[in-house]
């Protein structure tokens, strides 16, 4: 198939996608998704008024075309072409497309994935944006040639592979620079169940390191956010499966991950007006029970089936999860964030980096059973941050190639 065919092929599928979402979805949730990715990547600040207006250039005309589509529907998918062929043509830019898809994923994934729609991500791992060919020989004929140093990089909630790169820095590409790593990024649907998504990442990681190329030496895991407990999930899958990747697992570093969950999920049971004092919780005031299953897992911290299957996830209740320690024999690191100047204040307890708390973000609970125990060196804590600048800012990342140095 040559890249012609193959693009319309692919420009087809997203089509028919979208214009089931639209006859599923209506205009209000596309509102929701902008707000979340204008909000995340634009305030710096938790507490105030959420930030006014759409977003602009790329991704503000790729929401402005789905609502588009939601007044057409009717009229079938010619209409549909008509409305998204400037968008998704040729001249249309990939990284803005893919990053709307992953914030639909995240809001509404699991939907998705149980009702066939194409928009749903599939799992897979990628390298330079693109998927990898989980096949020995052609992992070997890659350029630059894998290494004996994997490391994987899990995104978070509503984000995609493409992301990790953020104010010209990307952790993987700076690891393979300065320590010799290979870096894999990947890419999954973050709505889904963070247990569904934890089994399938096991099963990726078996087959990725049964097809490396050449002797691996060490493998390292680095999860941001929901992509930590992804990762911690796929430990507890793999042991049980008796995967052998987990033999090579010697690092993994948690980024904001939210290991007994996130205070924005749980404000999802306060009324309306509460939620609006915060430009991050604001927009779940509008979620209701809409939000997909990776949201609602996200309230403690869910890792594994059994903290939430046979229950409604809608449901008020309390912390029900079975505890699941840090894999054995693996040197596990957790980093923090937060809004806060300065150490120990009121902002550091109360609002962490403006939608993880330090003490979920270090694993910290007041059940002993529950409590994860990073020693001190394998914590820290960068001030004056939100959640996203954990992916750029150069002190991060300097924490980050000490530890996997180490």
């Amino acid at each position: 198939m040559d890249s012609l065919s193959e693009k319309t092929r692919h420009r087809s599928s997203d089509l028919r996608g979208i214009s089931r979402l639209a006859i599923a979805a209506t205009t209000g949730l596309t509102d929701l998704v902008e707000a979340l990715h204008h909000t995340i990547t634009h305030v710096p600040v938790m507490l105030g008024a959420p930030v006014p207006g759409p977003t602009r250039g790329i991704t503000g005309l790729v929401y402005r075309s789905i609502r588009g589509v939601t007044h057409w529907v009717g009229s079938g998918i010619d209409v549909v072409l008509t409305q998204l062929t400037p968008l998704l043509g040729e001249q249309s830019p990939l990284p803005g497309h893919e990053a709307v898809l992953a914030a639909l994923n995240g809001v509404l994934g699991d939907y998705l994935a149980a009702s066939g729609n194409s928009l749903a991500i599939s799992m897979h791992p990628r390298r330079d944006g693109q998927p990898l060919n989980l096949d020995s020989q052609a992992l070997a004929m890659a350029a630059p040639p894998p290494t004996g140093k994997l490391v994987v990089l899990v995104h978070g909630l509503c984000m995609n592979d493409r992301q990790w790169r953020r104010q010209g820095h990307d952790h993987g590409a700076a690891l393979a620079r300065d320590l010799g790593y290979t870096p894999v990024f990947l890419c999954y649907n973050s709505g889904r169940h963070i247990s569904t998504n934890g089994r399938a990442f096991a099963e990726v990681l078996e087959t990725l390191v049964k097809q490396w190329p050449t002797p691996l030496e060490e493998l390292a895991i680095i999860g941001h956010s929901m992509g930590g407990l992804v990762a911690r999930s796929a430990c507890h899958y793999g042991r049980l499966a008796g995967h052998d990747w987990l033999r090579h697992l010697k690092k993994l570093v948690f980024l904001g991950t939210p290991h007994h969950g996130a205070p924005l999920e749980r404000g999802g049971h306060w009324v309306d007006i509460l939620l609006g004092i915060s430009p991050y919780t604001a927009p779940f005031a509008r979620l209701g029970k809409i939000r997909s299953a990776g949201i609602t897992d996200l309230r403690h911290g869910n890792l594994l089936d059994e903290d939430w299957a046979g229950r409604d996830r809608f449901e008020r209740s309390g912390d029900r999860r079975h505890p699941v320690p840090l894999p054995e024999g693996v040197c596990c690191y957790t980093l923090a964030a937060t809004l806060a100047k300065e150490g120990g204040g009121l902002g550091d307890r109360l609002l962490g980096d403006g939608l993880v708390s330090v003490n979920s973000a270090l694993g910290r609970h007041p059940e002993p059973s529950r409590s994860l125990e990073f020693p001190p060196t394998r914590q820290w804590v960068g001030y004056g941050m939100n959640h996203m600048d954990v992916l750029g800012r150069p002190e991060v990342y300097e924490q980050i190639k000490r530890w996997l140095a180490a």
